[in-house]
């Protein structure tokens, strides 16, 4: 660094001296932040300003000078390395916490709908098989128990979509009722069904 000034801050920072640090960074504050600001990016410049990475790295630097050998390199590289760890935990702090929520609300719903098909297998076979009627299962117990206490339009709704496989859309002609009141229906008929059954057959999340 050709300024005199400057040259004698590099040589204390070299040194290990602390104190250094901040008139270092007054020197260098704006080339250090357009540094900041080419490596953020735009997505992340929407979550964290410019100036925040600066006051973490020099928050950081004066934790680790102490005991960092600089020997011969510039200084400012140093720092550099500062804010590319910063920015990769900000990244990491930000987005990937972003993508752990959402996969984990995709596996809920993944877990939600496992639970709702298995209701369903049983309801259709609780249906079907005449058998069921003498079951001791009390899984199969508490579904007849569920079926006997719907309405008898709800209860036939579900026969005609999971037992027959008919589509919404003929069940509301067969019914004289609309596709959307149909596809209510059924929706709440099922969770009145998952209701009475409790949770060991409720979705686990």
């Amino acid at each position: 660094m050709a300024d005199e000034d400057g040259q004698q801050l590099v040589d204390r920072l070299r040194d290990g001296d602390v104190e250094a640090l901040g008139p270092y960074f007054e020197l260098r504050q704006g080339h250090l932040l357009m540094y900041i600001q080419r490596k953020l990016g735009t997505a992340l410049r929407a979550k964290i300003e410019p100036e925040d990475i600066f006051q973490e790295v020099c928050t950081s630097a004066v934790k680790a000078l102490p005991t960092y050998k600089l020997g011969d390199r510039d200084p400012f590289g140093w720092l550099c390395q500062l804010v590319d760890r910063r920015i990769v935990d900000a990244h990491r702090r930000y987005f990937e916490a972003e993508k752990r929520a959402a996969a984990k609300e995709v596996a809920g719903n993944a877990q939600a709908t496992s639970g709702r098909a298995a209701l369903i297998d049983l309801m259709v076979a609780s249906m079907t098989s005449p058998s069921m009627v003498f079951s001791r299962n009390q899984r199969v117990m508490r579904m007849l128990a569920a079926l006997d206490d719907l309405p008898d339009e709800p209860k036939e709704a579900l026969r005609l979509r999971y037992v027959l496989g008919l589509p919404s859309k003929e069940i509301a002609e067969r019914m004289g009722k609309s596709d959307g009141s149909v596809r209510v229906m059924l929706s709440r008929a099922l969770d009145k069904l998952q209701g009475i059954m409790g949770p060991d057959d409720a979705p686990r999340r």
